[in-house]
């Protein structure tokens, strides 16, 4: 038996950062909400029981964490960072991603603003 489709999920990561157009924004901060699909084989972990079979996801978190202390203007900037970054690092098809700035200081009555993307090696 083999599966065609093998994802990792991440959701709902919250990270405090500084990205905005805004410049109060980038001195203020705001918490994100980021949810990662990340498409992997992991065979071997499902038949071995061993984690170099797939991807750990402690470190993939360190890796969000830290282009995230990056501060950038735009979501779709960061977003892309972080994508780049996931499929440099590790042994990762694809990374989906939605990253969300919580309480956005736009004027209106907004729980969340945010982007979603898809990135393939």
């Amino acid at each position: 038996m083999k599966p065609t489709n093998m994802y990792i999920h991440l959701k709902g990561l919250k990270i405090y950062a500084y990205h905005g157009v805004l410049p109060q924004e980038n001195k203020i901060g705001a918490e994100y909400t980021i949810d990662l699909q990340l498409k992997t084989d992991f065979t071997k972990a499902a038949d071995t029981d061993q984690l170099e079979g797939t991807v750990n996801y402690a470190a993939v978190f360190e890796t969000v964490k830290a282009e995230m202390a990056a501060p950038s203007k735009l979501l779709e900037h960061v977003s892309c960072r972080i994508a780049r970054r996931l499929l440099l690092d590790f042994p990762i098809e694809e990374v989906k991603i939605a990253l969300y700035k919580q309480n956005p200081p736009m004027g209106a009555d907004c729980q969340q603003v945010g982007i979603e993307a898809t990135y393939r090696k």
